[in-house]
């Protein structure tokens, strides 16, 4: 497996596994796998601190009830590995439940030993 095709891999699970925290409401696990200066740029543009991003999701702010992720495409920006996903999701955001078909653009950087998720984006498609 060539080094593209191993990252590929690579931060196709770990997206795989930011989407299974989200719906389950796992905290830590979200933590473990985004950098500290982690943001979410929410489709609204609003930039949230990963910190808020948890502690909205450790309150019940914002559910995540599913997330299919219907296609992913690797690829690069710079040396950072970026990986683009569009998905089906329900959610409820700030008491509001609905289904979103949501892009999920994020980068990832290497650090220790392994992928974290440094920052995503949100939007439709």
């Amino acid at each position: 497996m060539s080094g593209d095709a191993a990252t590929a891999g690579e931060v196709r699970e770990l997206h795989d596994v930011l989407c299974a925290a989200m719906v389950s409401g796992d905290v830590a696990g979200l933590d473990g796998i985004l950098a500290e200066d982690y943001t979410l740029t929410h489709m609204t543009g609003y930039v949230q601190p990963k910190a808020e991003w948890l502690a909205a999701i450790q309150s019940g702010e914002m559910q995540y009830h599913r997330i299919e992720t219907v296609e992913a495409r690797f690829g690069a920006e710079g040396k950072a590995p970026q990986l683009n996903a569009r998905t089906l999701t329900n959610a409820t955001i700030w008491g509001s439940r609905g289904d979103w078909r949501l892009r999920l653009r994020s980068w990832f950087e290497l650090r220790g030993n392994g992928w974290v998720i440094s920052h995503t984006v949100a939007s439709t498609w």
